[in-house]
């Protein structure tokens, strides 16, 4: 086999290329971020050509890259999972050896090892949503944080969500995934579904649409439900949302971390993610999903209401202690 040269900066932009119909936009991001420290460490190595490389530079990048970004088991494993992707890419260009993806290490870990625990439980969760009702009754922090509690959605579910995608009369919202407009979702048109929701938060929508939502479209003609005076709010700015009301000083409580508010970093507008209390969009979902299930909701209807599979409930969200799970069997014993 002849090999075509190629640096690596042209391999990462062509593998992206290739990879733009195949990847929602946040995984195709995902990638990018990973494989450009492989950019960075070529460079620092001075391979000019992806043909020259060598199963034990490869070995070298992983010793290099988890030191350098102090990784952990985990983190480690995606990573190094997504290089041996790229990888297999090159040889399919005769961009490199045929079979060197082979020679990609990553670490095993055991699925408790995979499964990152943290939640927003109920009971914060309903202390958070306790103080947005009060102090920011209708606003979008209290509408966004709100439907991804009850929904149990991505916040890339809530941010695509249009004002017509909510049907006040039957009580649902509809995801859609649209790409072509700037709202992509995981899993694209398998995400696709109606979600019901309850009185309680069709009465905050309701509110919201009534007297408080800007009277704005997005760049594409769009009327986004969560939005500012700007137009759709950012996926980012959702997350500040979540970061900023899970801080137990947001909630009127003493800082656990005996920090000085004067003095406190996690205090700016922005920097709320810094307090170590603070949880993110996806610790909400887990916290809901976990919640829901304790609630005696059957796995099949949290798995399609949630949009993942059971597998993947049991091995990543559900939070349920083993004598929780027993006593919930429990319930069913009179049926038998």
């Amino acid at each position: 086999m002849s090999l075509e040269p190629i640096d690596p900066e042209t391999a990462l932009e062509l593998y992206l290329a290739d990879k733009q119909n195949d990847l929602a936009e946040a995984s195709l991001e995902a990638h990018r971020y990973r494989l450009q420290h492989v950019v960075r460490w070529c460079d620092e190595k001075g391979i000019e050509n992806l043909n020259t490389l060598t199963g034990r530079q490869l070995h070298e990048y992983r010793l290099w890259r988890r030191n350098e970004g102090d990784l952990g088991k985990v983190t480690e494993k995606t990573q190094m999972d997504t290089v041996r992707v790229f990888i297999r890419w090159l040889e399919s260009i005769d961009g490199v050896e045929q079979d060197l993806s082979e020679k990609v290490l990553s670490p095993s870990i055991t699925p408790t090892e995979n499964s990152r625990d943290v939640m927003l439980d109920t009971d914060r969760a309903s202390e958070v949503l306790a103080q947005l009702e009060k102090f920011e009754y209708a606003t979008v922090q209290h509408v966004g944080i709100a439907i991804m509690w009850h929904t149990m959605m991505r916040v890339g579910g809530a941010h695509a969500l249009d004002v017509e995608d909510y049907d006040s009369d039957e009580q649902f919202l509809e995801v859609h995934h649209r790409p072509e407009t700037g709202t992509p979702i995981k899993n694209k048109g398998d995400g696709e579904r109606l979600v019901a929701i309850s009185d309680s938060l069709c009465d905050l929508l309701d509110d919201w649409l009534a007297s408080q939502r800007p009277d704005v479209t997005d760049d594409y003609g769009r009327r986004p439900l969560l939005a500012s005076r700007h137009g759709r709010t950012q996926k980012s700015t959702l997350r500040d949302y979540v970061y900023r009301w899970t801080r137990p000083c947001a909630l009127g409580n003493e800082c656990p971390h005996d920090r000085d508010p004067d003095e406190c970093e996690a205090m700016a507008y922005d920097r709320a993610s810094k307090c170590p209390s603070s949880v993110s969009p996806h610790a909400i979902r887990r916290g809901s999903i976990t919640h829901s299930l304790n609630s005696n909701m059957p796995d099949k209807v949290v798995s399609d209401r949630a949009n993942v599979t059971q597998r993947v409930i049991e091995q990543h969200y559900d939070q349920r202690t083993e004598r929780e799970k027993m006593e919930q069997r429990r319930d069913y014993l009179d049926d038998l």
